[in-house]
């Protein structure tokens, strides 16, 4: 039975996050007289689901998604009841349950749309998973989510100084929304990598708020490969000086398959650093990505050096790659920004030349895809999860054959 819990916790530890929207309304932008939100800096917020109009394929944050697909997910309450995943720790990593009343809930972002806003009025229950030493490495492996609609919330802390790795690898069946808050103090630095390994039939809507303290650094890795329909929004808040975050993503869409990422890098502190990299490949009838990059330089972001981009190798007729990326600046005091996009077919030349060299064209073309994800996978720098990865794209790629 579907799961909801009206009271949402409410936190207080952290003043930065602007909490004065909360109970108010999101206003719906099809109205007579009503101007849709230009900028990403504007978008709505609130922790609870009430607050959110019915979504409508007019919104702008939903015009990219099947939304006949996500349904369950936006609509009516979910299961919010913990599943319990298989978890292992090294060093001075630990996970744990902890209450919604948590403190540790809700210092890291607010829900900017109404699927991430049920997640987070309808689960019991938070993984927290925290690093607190030098060495910590956590591994949280979900096989049992299920079919039914379900909610889930996890918070990873990174304490002052501390350093590790944590792998989130999800598999099997879902049909899930879920938040993911991810707390690295000042002078911390982890790797946080999402594998996305989903069933063919699997749908998955997930938001990720991440804030970086001073002189801390964020290393994400996002790598999606399975799923029906996979949703997964990075935001990441560099709320320290001198924080640095490299935000990466892979993905490879086959037929009839949707992945979408929308990530947001704010920069609301002097001198921080962010890079983004996202690549996907498409192959196959109706395979379709979405990839919407948005930067803030807000005004208190003077030093900061940015740059973002999104690749896209389409491998088969029938596929579409949307990229959209943007830049808001509000200083003029910074040390550069930028961002590119770009998607296309093989380069005939590379095909030619390694032809050339005696190699057969399906393992011209098997080579040219494994180099062009393969800059995103040697980011990860776990090694068993980069020799994972490349097995899986082995594996799509047999697929063309």
């Amino acid at each position: 039975m579907a799961t909801s819990v009206a009271s949402a916790h409410t936190p207080t530890a952290n003043p930065s996050i602007n909490h004065s929207r909360l109970g108010s309304k999101q206003h719906s932008v099809g109205g007579l007289g009503i101007a849709p939100i230009q900028t990403r800096s504007e978008r709505f917020s609130s922790y609870d689901v009430a607050d959110f109009q019915p979504v409508q394929a007019t919104d702008s944050e939903w015009k990219y998604t099947p939304l006949g697909a996500v349904r369950p997910l936006t609509g009516d309450s979910l299961n919010g009841s913990p599943v319990e995943p298989e978890v292992s720790t090294t060093g001075s990593a630990r996970f744990e349950w902890i209450e919604r009343t948590d403190a540790h809930i809700g210092t890291a972002g607010i829900p900017e749309d109404r699927a991430s806003a049920n997640a987070w009025s309808s689960f019991e229950r938070a993984a927290h998973i925290v690093l607190d030493g030098q060495d910590g490495r956590v591994t949280v492996i979900r096989s049992a989510m299920g079919s039914e609609p379900r909610a889930a919330h996890t918070v990873i802390t990174a304490t002052a100084g501390s350093r590790g790795v944590v792998v989130l690898d999800n598999r099997g069946k879902a049909m899930l929304a879920e938040n993911l808050e991810i707390v690295v103090e000042d002078e911390a630095a982890i790797t946080v990598v999402s594998l996305q390994e989903w069933d063919d039939d699997a749908v998955h809507l997930a938001s990720h708020f991440a804030t970086v303290g001073r002189r801390a650094k964020l290393r994400y890795v996002s790598a999606t490969l399975g799923g029906l329909v996979a949703r997964i929004n990075p935001s990441v808040r560099l709320a320290g000086e001198r924080g640095d975050a490299e935000v990466y993503g892979l993905y490879f869409a086959d037929a009839g398959q949707h992945i979408e990422h929308q990530v947001f890098v704010n920069h609301d502190a002097p001198n921080t650093v962010s890079h983004v990299t996202y690549k996907g490949a498409l192959q196959g009838e109706g395979a379709h990505t979405a990839w919407i990059g948005d930067v803030l330089i807000g005004r208190n972001g003077t030093g900061t050096d940015s740059y973002e981009q999104n690749r896209n190798l389409l491998l088969t007729e029938g596929a579409r790659a949307d990229s959209v990326p943007n830049l808001e600046i509000e200083t003029g005091d910074i040390k550069g920004a930028g961002h590119a996009s770009a998607s296309g077919r093989f380069d005939d030349e590379q095909l030619f030349y390694l032809q050339a060299r005696g190699i057969r064209e399906d393992e011209a073309r098997r080579l040219v895809v494994r180099g062009f994800l393969g800059e995103v996978v040697q980011k990860i720098g776990v090694p068993e999860i980069e020799a994972h990865l490349h097995e899986a794209i082995e594996a799509e790629l047999a697929a063309t054959r």
